[in-house]
């Protein structure tokens, strides 16, 4: 099979992640093209607002928000069962 082509394989033989804007959100897909990796919406090239990451069985790792590409307030990191870990506050600069 010839992987030359494929735009979800780089040079260095790592696997891009799937991306698509749904409704302003954009959202990166997991290696296996079908778990959701993050979500949150984007400013130019910067995040912005509220944004989520999640595992590749579905449930979510960590959340936080950005302001034009900085994270701040709170970032919540979740365990494996998707429960509240632990939370940081985060400012600019």
């Amino acid at each position: 099979m010839n992987y030359e082509n494929c735009d979800l394989i780089h040079p260095t033989g790592v696997k891009e992640k799937k991306l698509e804007v749904i409704d302003g959100w954009t959202i990166k897909y997991h290696a296996n093209g079908k778990t959701i990796w993050s979500k949150g919406k984007m400013v130019g090239d910067l995040p912005d607002g509220y944004w989520e990451w999640f595992r590749a069985d579905g449930t979510i790792k960590r959340s936080g928000y950005f302001e034009m590409g900085e994270p701040v307030g709170e970032w919540i990191t979740y365990d494996s069962k998707g429960n509240k870990y632990k939370s940081t506050h985060r400012s600019k600069g």
